[in-house]
């Protein structure tokens, strides 16, 4: 019989460095995790995302195991690195604060392609996009 679910939450933290200092610790208390067993399997699993930031859907069972689903880093984030920025813009649509090529946005929806709800990669492409322009990067080549 399956394992029944208690609750399932979603989380982003640092890839390979994930400590149970705040904000992951309490979050994790709060919702019936072991906080030094999640930083270890979160950690092993996020190694070779060294850094960066990594979303993930945790599962929490009635016997208080849990199951971790990793997804990639998000849109924005990918973006930014792109544009070699630190934040978007804070006023959007009249300021610009970097720019990237439609083939980096093309790259960023290979990597998110499993994650994203788009059957072609052009069209995850233009999703993301548009997700750069509401941050106030400017998208050449579309």
């Amino acid at each position: 019989m399956a394992k029944k679910i208690t609750t399932q939450f979603k989380l982003m933290a640092p890839g390979g460095q994930a400590t149970p200092a705040p904000p992951l610790g309490p979050v994790l208390g709060a919702n019936g995790v072991n906080p030094g067993q999640f930083i270890t399997q979160f950690n092993d699993a996020t190694r070779e995302l060294n850094g960066k930031l990594v979303g993930c859907i945790v599962t929490v069972f009635e016997d208080r195991s849990f199951e971790l689903e990793i997804k990639s880093s998000p849109a924005s984030t990918l973006i930014m690195e792109k544009a070699k920025v630190k934040k978007g813009a804070s006023e959007i649509g009249s300021e610009i604060v970097g720019t990237i090529s439609f083939d980096d946005c093309r790259d960023i929806a290979r990597e998110k392609f499993a994650d994203m709800n788009a059957f072609e990669v052009d069209a995850a492409a233009r999703t993301i996009a548009g997700t750069a322009r509401s941050m106030g990067v400017a998208v050449e080549g579309i």
